[in-house]
Protein backbone atom coordinates (compact mmCIF):
# COMPACT_ATOMS: atom_id res chain seq x y z
CA UNK A 1 0.00 0.00 0.00
CA UNK A 2 1.51 3.04 -0.89
CA UNK A 3 1.49 6.38 1.33
CA UNK A 4 -1.26 8.39 -0.33
CA UNK A 5 -3.80 4.70 0.20
CA UNK A 6 -2.41 4.39 3.09
CA UNK A 7 -3.24 7.92 4.68
CA UNK A 8 -6.73 7.93 3.16
CA UNK A 9 -7.34 4.80 5.08
CA UNK A 10 -6.16 6.34 8.20
CA UNK A 11 -8.62 7.83 10.49
CA UNK A 12 -8.04 11.46 11.76
CA UNK A 13 -8.35 13.04 15.03
CA UNK A 14 -12.11 12.98 14.90
CA UNK A 15 -12.73 9.80 13.37
CA UNK A 16 -13.45 10.73 10.22
CA UNK A 17 -11.91 8.64 7.36
CA UNK A 18 -10.63 10.49 4.32
CA UNK A 19 -11.15 7.49 1.83
CA UNK A 20 -15.16 8.11 2.47
CA UNK A 21 -17.36 11.33 1.27
CA UNK A 22 -18.38 12.77 4.14
CA UNK A 23 -21.39 14.11 4.86
CA UNK A 24 -22.39 15.61 8.13
CA UNK A 25 -25.79 14.09 9.90
CA UNK A 26 -27.13 16.06 12.38
CA UNK A 27 -28.62 13.25 14.31
CA UNK A 28 -25.29 12.18 16.54
CA UNK A 29 -24.36 13.49 19.68
CA UNK A 30 -21.32 13.21 22.18
CA UNK A 31 -20.48 9.82 23.62
CA UNK A 32 -20.24 9.23 27.19
CA UNK A 33 -16.86 10.39 29.01
CA UNK A 34 -15.02 7.90 29.00
CA UNK A 35 -16.81 5.20 27.08
CA UNK A 36 -14.64 3.16 24.86
CA UNK A 37 -15.37 2.01 20.94
CA UNK A 38 -15.40 -1.80 21.61
CA UNK A 39 -18.22 -3.16 19.24
CA UNK A 40 -18.81 -2.90 15.28
CA UNK A 41 -22.49 -2.95 14.32
CA UNK A 42 -23.94 -4.31 10.86
CA UNK A 43 -26.48 -3.23 9.53
CA UNK A 44 -28.43 -3.45 5.61
CA UNK A 45 -30.80 -0.46 4.55
CA UNK A 46 -32.33 0.21 1.03
CA UNK A 47 -35.04 2.59 0.71
CA UNK A 48 -37.67 2.21 -0.94
CA UNK A 49 -37.73 -1.95 0.98
CA UNK A 50 -35.79 -3.71 -2.13
CA UNK A 51 -34.45 -0.59 -4.22
CA UNK A 52 -30.80 0.17 -4.47
CA UNK A 53 -29.26 3.49 -5.64
CA UNK A 54 -30.65 6.73 -5.83
CA UNK A 55 -30.41 8.99 -2.66
CA UNK A 56 -32.96 8.06 -0.01
CA UNK A 57 -30.78 6.48 2.32
CA UNK A 58 -28.59 9.43 2.61
CA UNK A 59 -31.52 11.72 2.54
CA UNK A 60 -32.67 9.63 5.74
CA UNK A 61 -29.62 10.17 7.13
CA UNK A 62 -29.58 14.06 6.46
CA UNK A 63 -33.20 14.90 7.65
CA UNK A 64 -34.53 15.48 4.11
CA UNK A 65 -36.63 12.62 3.12
CA UNK A 66 -39.20 13.77 0.84
CA UNK A 67 -42.39 12.03 2.59
CA UNK A 68 -43.91 12.40 -0.75
CA UNK A 69 -41.42 10.51 -2.87
CA UNK A 70 -42.90 7.09 -2.03
CA UNK A 71 -45.70 5.83 0.25
CA UNK A 72 -43.18 3.94 2.53
CA UNK A 73 -41.82 7.27 3.33
CA UNK A 74 -44.31 8.82 5.22
CA UNK A 75 -43.62 7.33 8.00
CA UNK A 76 -39.81 7.44 8.20
CA UNK A 77 -39.86 11.46 7.54
CA UNK A 78 -39.78 12.38 11.10
CA UNK A 79 -37.06 9.43 11.83
CA UNK A 80 -34.04 10.57 13.71
CA UNK A 81 -31.16 7.89 12.94
CA UNK A 82 -28.00 7.69 11.38
CA UNK A 83 -24.72 5.49 11.02
CA UNK A 84 -20.98 6.30 10.92
CA UNK A 85 -21.00 4.93 7.30
CA UNK A 86 -23.06 3.89 4.25
CA UNK A 87 -21.39 1.23 2.17
CA UNK A 88 -23.32 0.99 -1.19
CA UNK A 89 -23.10 -1.55 -3.69
CA UNK A 90 -20.51 -0.60 -5.75
CA UNK A 91 -18.26 -0.29 -2.93
CA UNK A 92 -18.30 3.42 -2.67
CA UNK A 93 -18.31 4.71 1.10
CA UNK A 94 -19.94 7.54 2.64
CA UNK A 95 -19.20 8.81 6.56
CA UNK A 96 -22.24 10.36 7.91
CA UNK A 97 -20.50 10.55 11.59
CA UNK A 98 -17.22 10.85 13.08
CA UNK A 99 -16.54 7.97 15.16
CA UNK A 100 -15.75 9.98 18.47
CA UNK A 101 -19.10 10.81 18.54
CA UNK A 102 -22.46 8.45 18.87
CA UNK A 103 -24.96 7.73 15.58
CA UNK A 104 -28.33 6.84 16.39
CA UNK A 105 -28.08 3.35 14.40
CA UNK A 106 -28.98 0.54 17.05
CA UNK A 107 -32.03 2.07 18.75
CA UNK A 108 -33.15 -0.17 21.60
CA UNK A 109 -30.23 -2.63 21.93
CA UNK A 110 -28.41 -4.87 24.27
CA UNK A 111 -25.10 -6.98 24.20
CA UNK A 112 -23.36 -8.55 26.60
CA UNK A 113 -25.18 -7.51 29.23
CA UNK A 114 -25.18 -3.49 28.31
CA UNK A 115 -27.74 -1.58 27.19
CA UNK A 116 -27.78 1.54 24.46
CA UNK A 117 -25.06 0.22 22.15
CA UNK A 118 -24.89 3.14 20.48
CA UNK A 119 -22.73 4.64 23.47
CA UNK A 120 -20.26 2.33 22.76
CA UNK A 121 -20.65 1.13 18.82
CA UNK A 122 -20.45 2.17 15.10
CA UNK A 123 -22.48 1.80 12.57
CA UNK A 124 -22.16 0.25 9.32
CA UNK A 125 -25.00 0.51 7.29
CA UNK A 126 -24.31 -2.22 3.73
CA UNK A 127 -26.97 -0.79 1.10
CA UNK A 128 -29.12 -3.91 0.96
CA UNK A 129 -31.96 -6.51 2.05
CA UNK A 130 -32.48 -9.61 4.23
CA UNK A 131 -33.38 -11.21 0.56
CA UNK A 132 -29.88 -10.10 -1.75
CA UNK A 133 -26.68 -11.32 -1.30
CA UNK A 134 -24.43 -8.60 -0.50
CA UNK A 135 -21.70 -7.76 -3.33
CA UNK A 136 -17.74 -8.43 -3.48
CA UNK A 137 -16.85 -4.43 -3.47
CA UNK A 138 -18.90 -4.60 -0.28
CA UNK A 139 -16.99 -7.52 1.21
CA UNK A 140 -13.77 -6.10 0.60
CA UNK A 141 -14.51 -2.40 1.53
CA UNK A 142 -16.16 -4.10 4.56
CA UNK A 143 -12.86 -5.82 5.55
CA UNK A 144 -10.64 -3.22 4.96
CA UNK A 145 -12.98 -0.61 6.54
CA UNK A 146 -13.12 -2.58 9.84
CA UNK A 147 -9.17 -3.33 9.73
CA UNK A 148 -8.80 0.40 9.96
CA UNK A 149 -11.36 0.47 12.57
CA UNK A 150 -9.88 -1.83 14.52
CA UNK A 151 -6.74 -0.21 14.21
CA UNK A 152 -7.20 3.11 15.78
CA UNK A 153 -9.90 1.36 18.44
CA UNK A 154 -10.22 -1.33 20.65
CA UNK A 155 -13.05 -3.40 18.65
CA UNK A 156 -13.44 -6.76 20.26
CA UNK A 157 -17.01 -8.01 19.06
CA UNK A 158 -18.60 -7.34 15.47
CA UNK A 159 -22.23 -8.30 15.53
CA UNK A 160 -25.36 -7.94 13.10
CA UNK A 161 -28.52 -5.09 14.58
CA UNK A 162 -30.41 -8.37 14.46
CA UNK A 163 -27.95 -9.52 17.22
CA UNK A 164 -28.52 -6.75 19.11
CA UNK A 165 -32.04 -6.19 18.90
CA UNK A 166 -33.44 -9.33 18.26
CA UNK A 167 -36.68 -10.15 17.68
CA UNK A 168 -36.97 -6.22 16.74
CA UNK A 169 -34.33 -6.30 13.96
CA UNK A 170 -33.23 -8.88 11.28
CA UNK A 171 -30.61 -7.25 9.34
CA UNK A 172 -27.70 -7.53 7.96
CA UNK A 173 -30.06 -10.94 7.07
CA UNK A 174 -29.60 -14.15 5.83
CA UNK A 175 -27.87 -13.72 2.82
CA UNK A 176 -24.84 -11.84 4.80
CA UNK A 177 -21.66 -13.88 4.65
CA UNK A 178 -20.70 -13.96 8.11
CA UNK A 179 -18.26 -16.78 7.29
CA UNK A 180 -16.88 -14.80 4.61
CA UNK A 181 -16.29 -11.69 5.84
CA UNK A 182 -14.66 -13.07 8.99
CA UNK A 183 -12.07 -14.85 6.87
CA UNK A 184 -11.47 -11.66 4.82
CA UNK A 185 -10.55 -10.52 8.15
CA UNK A 186 -8.79 -13.14 9.43
CA UNK A 187 -6.58 -13.19 6.34
CA UNK A 188 -5.99 -9.48 5.99
CA UNK A 189 -7.00 -10.01 2.23
CA UNK A 190 -9.11 -6.33 1.14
Amino acid sequence: MNRRTARAWTLDALGRLPAARFLASPNCDERPLRESITLLVVHNISLPPGRFSGNAVVDLFLNRLDRSAHSCFSQLAELRVSAHFLLRRRGELIQFVPCSKRAWHAGASRWKGRERCNDFSIGIELEGSDDVPFTDAQYRVLARLTQTLRAAYPISDIAGHADISPGRKTDPGPHFDWLRFRSMLACHHT
